[in-house]
């Protein structure tokens, strides 16, 4: 069985300089791996012609194809289309279809008359297939050698979406023999990386030679993915199934979900099978824990609102935090967030509550209460629970980390206890 392997180049100073952040190798990446091509290496190289050569004449050597992204516009600095043209032997030629489709695209915006520089677009390699952007000026090109394709495409992420769904994957099927690869993923929480490792060894080295294993830890949990390579789907999906059947028995301590999910998708779906409502009181977090669960369609069935109590009095006066609580124990304590939970629940009149109360840094720590310190509560009017964590990063992922902590408390509180109020 033959694996096929491709190179992705991303193309552009604005890269390299971290001023854009390259998110169409990681789109690319999805969808050759769900079609059966693995990715074997990215490049992100910068608008330099000998560059561009160089990272094309590697990645040929190495791979089965190669997806070069970026370099196609109208300015200066877009010279992709210039080296392609020379490297695979061919002239500029005009192309009437682009240039109509570019006109009218550019009128619609009142672009009028058309500058020469956009007329340009409409020039292509004679060696390569035009692949049709509806979505904007520049037309992805696909060229051929030595058996192998290389696409280049826009680097603007909805463009290159457009072109690669629309032409590039059913070429590349047609063009390509590839096996089947499937994953399965599960997410684990209160276990370390290295301990759920030994606790699964033995499951591990018994793996077929087709099925690996991966481990993705991050932000307390530890996400396991098994992945399979086999020439048929069905043979490869039982298989598949079998061992992931196995290790969710030996994880199921501390198993949080059996599919790949992220944390706010999961709290969704679990509201909305026990038809709860929740609502949140975050002081550390600033709304980013809101912000979380409301990103996703539907929310609003179960999510009713949030109280961003930052400071001390916004807590008093609209969570009904005792003055004499934050007085005597801080705004980062048990004591308070066990209040502001109370609150929280009286003022939003929901079944559950989560709130936050800590120390995101630099500034704020003390000896007693080191920056990082992160008090959580969840609760329902029968019921609280607290739970101290620590956050050892720069602010923001310090945020990051509490708030993805405390969506996990409360699907765990939630779980066990299903049915607050008679929700």
């Amino acid at each position: 069985m033959k694996e096929h392997f491709a190179t992705i180049i991303t193309i552009g100073d604005e890269l390299l300089i971290g001023q854009v952040i390259d998110t169409n190798s990681a789109w690319l990446a999805q969808k050759l791996n769900h079609i059966g091509f693995w990715v074997k290496q990215r490049w992100s190289i910068g608008d330099d012609a000998s560059a561009i050569v160089s990272a094309l004449d590697a990645a040929l050597a190495s791979s089965s194809m190669v997806i070069i992204t970026g370099g196609l516009g109208p300015t200066n600095d877009d010279i992709t289309k210039k080296v392609l043209t020379g490297y695979f032997d061919g002239q500029l030629q005009f192309n009437e279809a682009v240039l109509e489709h570019v006109t009218a695209l550019l009128s619609k915006v009142k672009v009028s008359p058309l500058l020469e520089r956009n007329r340009q677009q409409a020039m292509l390699p004679s060696t390569a297939k035009v692949l049709w952007n509806a979505v904007g000026t520049a037309p992805g090109m696909l060229f051929e050698k030595n058996g192998k394709l290389v696409f280049s495409l826009p680097g603007v992420p909805h463009e290159m979406k457009y072109v690669m769904e629309n032409s590039g994957i059913g070429i590349i099927q047609e063009h390509y023999s590839l096996p089947s690869i499937q994953h399965k993923t599960l997410l684990t929480a209160g276990i370390g990386e290295s301990t759920l490792a030994e606790h699964i060894q033995d499951w591990e080295n018994q793996l077929p030679a087709n099925i690996k294993l991966a481990y993705l830890p991050n932000n307390g949990m530890v996400r396991l993915r098994i992945t399979g390579i086999d020439k048929q789907s069905h043979t490869l999906s039982v298989q598949l199934q079998e061992q992931f059947e196995k290790l969710k028995v030996l994880v199921s301590e501390w198993l949080i979900t059996d599919e790949d999910k992220t944390l706010n998708l999961v709290l969704g779906e679990l509201l909305n099978d026990t038809s709860c409502t929740v609502g949140s009181v975050e002081s550390c977090t600033g709304g980013y824990l809101a912000h979380l669960i409301t990103s996703l369609s539907g929310s609003s069935k179960s999510y009713l609102g949030s109280i961003v109590s930052y400071a001390n009095d916004v807590k008093e006066n609209l969570v009904h935090v005792k003055h004499e609580t934050i007085e005597q124990f801080g705004a980062v304590s048990e004591e308070t967030i066990k209040e502001m939970v109370k609150g929280g629940l009286e003022q939003l009149g929901v079944n559950y509550v989560i709130a936050t109360s800590g120390i995101m840094g630099p500034l704020g720590g003390s000896e007693a209460k080191p920056v990082g310190t992160v008090w959580l509560g969840v609760g329902t009017k029968e019921k609280i629970e607290t739970k101290l964590i620590k956050a050892r990063w720069d602010r923001l992922k310090n945020i990051e980390f509490t708030a993805q902590q405390a969506l996990l408390f409360l699907i765990k509180f939630i779980k066990a206890n299903p049915k607050a109020n008679d929700c």
